[in-house]
């Protein structure tokens, strides 16, 4: 009889994670439903991506019993590239201003 290497996990903790994202999706439906506008809408949509993508990468890719040199080399690549995205919109937004301040509206 050989034994098997690795970690096991209780499956009460896959269950528990796959009803919270399972409430998290309903809540991201009532969003719609509910028939929230503006920001308010935009930024619970966001926010309950984010919280549900947060939760698949953490538990099911397994990366919350990882070494933290891996969780390192995922995370600070990624928040890098997030950061990078935010100074190119706000250079777009520069962009768009100056060129209608300066060549007119067009319409």
């Amino acid at each position: 009889m050989t034994t098997a290497e690795g970690q096991q996990h209780p499956l009460g903790i896959y269950f528990k994670i796959w009803g919270l994202l399972f409430v998290l999706s309903t809540l991201s439906y009532l969003v719609d439903v509910l028939d929230f506008q503006g920001y308010l809408r935009w930024s619970l949509i966001v926010i309950f991506m984010l919280l549900k993508a947060g939760l698949i990468v953490a538990v099911f890719m397994h990366m919350v019993w990882e070494r933290l040199a891996i969780v390192y080399a995922i995370l600070v690549p990624t928040l890098a590239l997030m950061v990078l995205l935010a100074l190119m919109a706000l250079e777009a937004d520069y962009t768009e201003f100056t060129r209608l301040l300066f060549f007119g509206g067009g319409g």
